[in-house]
């Protein structure tokens, strides 16, 4: 049995991957995605996906005839995949969990920030002028999740404590959630960006959801409302949201993420004193490594074991 892996993880984490797999034999995969080994008897792939890049990736994937699993250590999985993979009997498993807590954090910053207009101090700060203003508090106001996975219910869960009302879109809701006031279908979006002071969007990047914060979205959000995007970029329509806060048809908007990453120079949403903008950091965080690891060491046990997987990515609905 050979295990692919990126080859700047093979050092670190061979002796962990023989431990479970004794006997296994580990093979790099360059940038490029051209192995020096064979690919049969391959049944295994770790994908640390920054680096390899998208044609690397699908060789990798289409020359290797036996493989049957794939890991990602992200969670979006848009970037992986495409036809071939989507067509095969190979399991891909992703990294759903591991980030809740970084880009929930991230979320609750943006909140408070935006809550307590601190940019706005910060500008007067900068300029040398005392200003006091009337400052809002958390409670009371009312938060919308757009997706109601292991994200946003982190979000709702420290939420909660500050008296916020919280409501969510979920593809399957179940009767009651106790993390959430009220949890709608996605058909229902319109309800929930009407009633909410600021929506969080942590869907998954699919065809059915790209552009779903669109000029007609944005036009049902109130007027003060913030959007906050920690999810992909693809999900908010970029031009439609510039021109919705340069005429001041919304509060402003909290963006970790972007269609197109760098940020073009060129984008207005750079100077916009109603935006912040982070480089796609939300989910970063000194023990993001070691968890990531631990999930795919545990996955593997499993696959050696023959149990069922965790994270089992439903190829064809994207996530």
């Amino acid at each position: 049995m050979k295990i692919l892996i990126q080859e700047h993880l093979v050092t670190e984490l061979s002796p962990r991957i023989l431990a479970i797999a004794p006997g296994a034999a580990i093979v790099p995969i360059p940038n490029d995605g051209q192995t020096a080994d064979e690919p049969d008897d391959t049944e295994a792939i770790l994908l640390r996906w920054w680096g390899l890049s998208r044609e690397g990736f699908q060789r990798v994937v289409q020359e290797t005839p036996d493989l049957r699993w794939i890991h990602t250590i992200s969670t979006g999985v848009d970037h992986v995949l495409f036809p071939f993979l989507i067509e095969s009997d190979i399991v891909l498993t992703n990294a759903r969990g591991v980030y809740d807590r970084s880009v929930a954090e991230m979320v609750l910053a943006y909140m408070l920030l935006v809550v307590k207009e601190l940019p706005r101090f910060q500008r007067l700060q900068a300029e040398h002028r005392w200003e006091k203003a009337s400052l809002r508090e958390m409670e009371g106001l009312t938060v919308g999740l757009v997706g109601f996975g292991g994200i946003g219910q982190q979000v709702a869960a420290w939420a909660q404590p500050l008296g916020m009302r919280i409501i969510a879109t979920r593809r399957h809701p179940r009767d009651e959630s106790p993390l959430a006031d009220l949890v709608l279908l996605p058909d229902h979006l319109p309800e929930l960006l009407a009633q909410s002071d600021l929506v969080v969007v942590t869907l998954p990047l699919t065809p059915q959801t790209y552009n779903l914060i669109d000029a007609r979205a944005l036009a049902q959000m109130k007027p003060d409302a913030w959007l906050i995007n920690v999810a992909r970029g693809g999900l908010v329509d970029e031009e439609a949201l510039a021109w919705a806060l340069q005429e001041g048809r919304l509060g402003g908007a909290c963006l970790d993420v972007f269609e197109e990453e760098p940020l073009p120079e060129g984008s207005p949403l750079w100077d916009l004193p109603n935006v912040i903008l982070t480089p796609h950091t939300s989910g970063l965080s000194p023990r993001l490594h070691e968890r990531s690891v631990d999930l795919f060491l545990e996955n593997l046990g499993r696959y050696m074991a023959g149990k069922p997987l965790r994270n089992v990515v439903d190829k064809r609905a994207g996530y």
